[in-house]
């Protein structure tokens, strides 16, 4: 059973680095899932401190993602539309990856540009409303993609250091 659950928490760790660009992904507290799925080996001690400490981190990290496009666009004169495009142009970039890896870049910024034209913003405040609000996409990806590949590494170093009480049957 320790096998299952340290294979199904390491792919949870890597489900959870994709929910850092995957906007239907909450990847931190998918992450922080697979910590908890290493934890309940029988190998590895339960510290119940450890897992709240980051499965707080995780809950803050997931509401912030939600927080600071807003405050982005806000900052910078934009609307709701604005967010709205933003999310939009990383689907596009996700579904149909024209640009390739640049894309991610590109359809945020380009959707949220379009979304505060269409809020009928004249171009100098739409081009700023779409900065704001694709700076604020950006931090917030960051932010899930920093915890995301921490808690791996956790996972990882965790995990060697009980190698060999996991693996003996």
């Amino acid at each position: 059973m320790d096998i299952v659950l340290l294979v199904l928490g390491f792919i949870l760790m890597f489900v959870g680095i994709l929910g850092s660009f995957l906007p239907v992904l909450p990847g931190p507290p998918i992450s922080w899932v697979g910590l908890l799925l290493l934890h309940l080996t029988k190998a590895v001690p339960q510290d119940w401190l450890f897992l709240g400490i980051t499965a707080a981190l995780a809950l803050m990290v997931f509401a912030l993602d939600y927080v600071i496009p807003a405050i982005g666009t806000k900052k910078f004169g934009g609307t709701r539309a604005g967010v709205i495009g933003t999310t939009l142009g990383l689907l596009v970039a996700l579904f149909f990856p024209i640009l390739g890896p640049l894309g991610i870049i590109v359809w945020p910024f380009v959707g949220a540009l379009v979304g505060e034209l269409l809020n009928k913003a004249d171009g100098k405040t739409a081009t700023k409303a779409a900065f704001g609000s694709f700076l604020g996409f950006l931090t917030g990806t960051f932010m899930k993609f920093l915890i995301a590949i921490i808690y791996l590494g956790l996972f990882l170093s965790t995990a060697w250091n009980y190698r060999l009480e996991l693996f003996s049957f």
